[in-house]
């Protein structure tokens, strides 16, 4: 359960910052305006002169019901993701415009939502454009493949206790202790993707941190950005999109071939590693996300009916206790427990 947002950067600590970085002028005033975002940071955008960009400031709790904290230095981390993306996929994701480490925040271009709306809202009026899911597999493996087995990016991203703190922990760990029945397995699960070194992870590849650009998405919020198992990022995003034919389901047939669409784009680009291999860690990954999204410690907002809660655990359970090859026979399941026919490849 998210908590309401209560918190907004104070104008004049902000003032400092932004000149520091060469955002404003001396004494040049400027307005301040929150922004919706997820649970872990405040994101404001501040217009000046005429011209508007948006600053984001990591929390050390986030906002949720349960007790969640994480380092602030991810901060730091996001940056460095943003702009190592944007060498690789120009156009990806927004431009870094400064970063102050004292205070931690930094700031980015703002981008309108006008003409880059977020995909959690296209995705739930229903605008399903398997295309779209497609370039957003193709993007995140360009990403994956390019700073795959290298070791000066690795050493650029030393966050390990971040990427536990964040993810492993509040989605697999806390959604063992609610299922003591599949615990080992999620235990073994957190303990082995940890493990995985392989590429530069966003760790947070969902649709309301992507924007439907119109050049294509536009990845935000690399908060949990991490040197590890790229099989992550796929499943999480596959994940969600499981997840909102609990939210429309008369898209849930569109939905299934958006996931099989991204898979497949995703899966062209695999050149670091068998492609059977990374599957195979992204099919064990995905019911135990599935399950975490109702159980751990950050469930999905629009999940709230106790049926569509069975529904996920029913699916979930039996493939986190024996995981499947690939993600494709976890959409599978789901479309068959929610008897769309769902038939993708």
């Amino acid at each position: 359960m998210r908590v309401p947002r209560t918190r907004v950067p104070d104008d004049h600590a902000l003032a400092p910052v932004l000149r520091r970085l060469g955002l404003i002028a001396p004494a040049e005033p400027f307005a301040v305006e929150p922004l919706a975002g997820g649970v872990s940071s405040d994101i404001v955008r501040v217009t000046a002169a005429g011209r508007s960009f948006a600053v984001k400031r990591a929390l050390p709790k986030l906002k949720v019901a349960a007790e969640w904290h994480a380092p602030v230095a991810r901060n730091g981390y996001e940056v460095a993701w943003l702009r190592e993306a944007a060498a690789i996929v120009p156009g990806a994701v927004p431009e870094v415009l400064g970063h102050d480490p004292a205070s931690g925040l930094f700031a980015m271009a703002y981008l309108d939502p006008a003409d880059h709306p977020v995909w959690k809202g296209v995705l739930r009026d229903g605008r399903v454009d398997p295309g779209f899911a497609a370039q957003v597999g193709g993007r995140l493996a360009a990403i994956h493949a390019a700073t795959a087995g290298r070791a000066d990016v690795a050493a650029r991203f030393p966050t390990d206790d971040i990427f536990h703190s964040i993810r492993l922990e509040p989605y697999l760990e806390a959604t063992a202790r609610s299922h003591p029945g599949v615990a080992d397995r999620l235990m073994a699960l957190s303990a082995r993707t940890l493990a995985e070194k392989r590429a530069l992870v966003h760790g947070d590849v969902s649709p309301k941190n992507i924007l439907v650009g119109p050049q294509g998405p536009v990845l935000l919020d690399a908060e949990c950005a991490w040197y590890g198992d790229p099989a992550f990022d796929l499943a999480f995003c596959l994940n969600h999109l499981l997840l909102k034919a609990l939210w429309n389901r008369a898209a849930a047939p569109r939905l299934g071939e958006a996931f099989g669409a991204l898979l497949a784009a995703y899966a062209a680009g695999v050149t670091w590693e068998p492609r059977p291999a990374l599957e195979a860690r992204a099919g064990a990954l995905l019911p135990a996300l599935l399950l975490a999204r109702i159980d751990g410690k950050s469930p999905v907002e629009y999940v709230t009916g106790e049926a569509d809660k069975a529904l996920v655990r029913r699916v979930a359970l039996p493939l986190v206790a024996a995981p499947p090859p690939a993600p494709g026979a976890v959409r599978d399941a789901f479309a068959a427990a929610l008897g769309t026919g769902v038939s993708t490849p």
